[in-house]
């Protein structure tokens, strides 16, 4: 990314790293700066999850970056947390009965339900972490389970909060209301080594010079010791425990932490009032919505299993489109997503990458500003000097379904973009790849999620029978626009003007004459906008087509 503050001061994100930097120099920060982000791997890791915790972080960091200032970027895993065994969790084993059993146990001791992970946590990982660095670069992994192991700061962090229970008892009472915590309370749970599970246990007793803990657990009724590596801080202690152990500086969260008197205000205050820490700066983000067939589901949720992941993203649509759209819109402005409307998400990327290269004038100002910033926020590699080659997401789909089928997709498309004029010169290697690649997202999206209206097929002949469902006015309307199409360069945009100026009355009289032009070439009555369709074919057989279908029609 370049240097760009001056140019463009009016992103929401510049503001909030202007803010960050006047911390860092304030309180004469070490650097690097940590930033982090922290999930539960309680199920489904959805794209949802990418907004805050790693696109948003990703921006600041290398908005640091650019000011000379040295960051990482951590994401931090709950993977001790108790497996709460909801409705969807149980469903994921092919035996509920069985999946009862680990209800309470830690996320990373519960066994993966599909038998080809280690447990739970390594298979719902996959999809989210295995493509991690398609949204963000050099983002450092680290488990709960495993830092109460092998960080020392978390192990000191643990000690530290047993010795000043008293006062944390004393903070979070203030937050509690009619269930404070009793006196004798101790901020720390163990696995149950007879049952496994953590969410029933309670600590009794402590030795820190040994590193063990005496608990019950009312479960199964057991009662011993055990190492404190095999437990967990509770919950908001032990996020002040992350800050702790990686000297976290920035931190968002999400927006049910946000609300005055909650969690991320209680633990601030344990981190100054108890700890002694300053708490990281941070900013609340909203979640996000999935909608799927037109219907909005609600928020995207892990445990729930509602929403898609990033694997499921990037097989169908570039990761700098999810970027653009989470840093175009301000954190807290609430997006819903669905995979069903990929064409319409990449349109508008697209845009922003035209008004970026000064090839789309936007009227308002402050518009061009925002997709400017917003698309140069969203790449990851270098940004070319000159754009390259850009083949909208609809005429990929019109492609993949009007070439002929070949192995070589690319070589066929260039042939026929060349044909039809698309390409009129020789196309550097960049440009070549982008072509390849979206032709192989719109098709893998066409198989999985598009909806049945943009299944289409070229009709090789014209089927009479189809024809009789034209009215006879249409036909004088597909002559003009006939004539128009002869007149004009063979683009979709041009063939939309063409078919704007053939004289219709809008309501029964439009809606027939675009019905007719569906019959004639898809042979059906309804379809995707048309336009991309016709420019992406021979224009010789787009007007025989519509000579023939005239005299046909006209004879019967």
């Amino acid at each position: 990314m370049s240097n760009s503050n001056a140019r463009y001061n009016s992103h929401w994100i510049d503001d909030l790293v202007e803010k960050i930097t006047l911390s860092i120099e304030a309180g004469r920060v070490k650097e690097p700066i940590v930033l982090n982000g922290g999930l539960s791997v309680s199920g489904l890791q959805h794209v949802g999850r990418l907004r805050g915790e790693i696109v948003l972080v990703s921006a600041i960091k290398h908005l640091l970056e650019e000011r000379g200032i040295k960051a990482r970027q951590s994401l931090v895993l709950y993977t001790k947390d108790p497996w709460k065994g909801k409705t969807a969790q149980l469903s994921q084993f092919s035996n509920i009965e069985e999946g009862r059993q680990f209800i309470g146990w830690p996320l990373h001791m519960v066994p993966d339900p599909h038998g080809c992970c280690k447990n739970w946590v390594e298979h719902y990982w996959h999809d989210f972490g295995d493509y991690l660095d398609e949204f963000a670069e050099d983002v450092k992994v680290l488990m709960t389970h495993e830092m109460y192991v092998n960080n020392t700061r978390m192990k000191e962090f643990v000690k530290i909060s047993i010795k000043k229970r008293k006062e944390i008892i004393k903070v979070l009472n203030k937050y509690r209301g009619r269930r404070p915590l009793p006196e004798n309370w101790i901020p720390f749970e163990p696995v149950c080594e007879s049952c496994h599970r953590i969410d029933s246990t309670k600590a009794i007793n402590f030795d820190l010079q040994s590193y063990k803990v005496a608990y019950k657990c009312s479960s199964c009724g057991y009662e011993g010791e055990t190492g404190m590596e095999q437990g967990k801080l509770a919950w908001r202690i032990e996020w002040v425990g992350v800050w702790y152990s990686l000297n976290v500086f920035f931190e968002p969260f999400g927006k049910d932490h946000a609300t005055p008197g909650g969690s991320r205000d209680s633990c601030n205050d344990l981190a100054v009032n108890v700890f002694n820490l300053r708490p990281p700066l941070g900013v609340a983000y909203e979640w996000v919505g999935y909608v799927k067939g037109g219907k909005d589901l609600g928020d995207m949720g892990s445990s729930d299993f509602i929403g898609f992941t990033p694997k499921e993203w990037i097989e169908v649509a570039e990761p700098e489109v999810l970027r653009f759209l989470y840093l175009l819109s301000h954190p807290m402005k609430r997006i819903s997503l669905s995979l069903e409307r990929i064409p319409s998400y990449v349109e508008q990327y697209d845009k922003a990458e035209r008004v970026y290269y000064g090839k789309e004038v936007v009227k308002k100002k402050e518009l061009e500003k925002l997709l400017k910033r917003s698309f140069e926020l969203s790449q990851i590699k270098p940004i070319p000097k000159e754009m390259p080659f850009q083949l909208p997401y609809l005429h990929a789909v019109a492609l993949v379904q009007t070439l002929p089928k070949h192995d070589n997709i690319l070589r066929e498309a260039l042939k026929r973009l060349k044909a039809t004029k698309k390409i009129t010169k020789d196309l550097d290697p960049e440009s070549l790849q982008r072509i390849e690649k979206r032709l192989n997202l719109a098709k893998t999206w066409l198989e999985r999620y598009a909806p049945e209206y943009y299944q289409i097929e070229i009709l090789k002949e014209v089927n009479e029978d189809l024809l009789k469902e034209i009215p006879p006015y249409v036909i004088d309307l597909l002559e003009i626009l006939h004539e128009n199409l002869k007149k004009i360069n063979w683009t979709d945009e041009e063939i939309k003007e063409a078919m704007i100026k053939v004289p219709k009355k809008k309501g029964k009289e439009e809606r027939e004459f675009f019905k007719a032009l569906y019959l004639i070439y898809f042979g059906k009555p309804y379809g995707p906008r048309i336009a991309p369709y016709l420019s992406m074919l021979d224009r010789e057989f787009v007007l025989s087509r519509l000579r023939k279908v005239i005299l046909i029609r006209s004879s019967l």
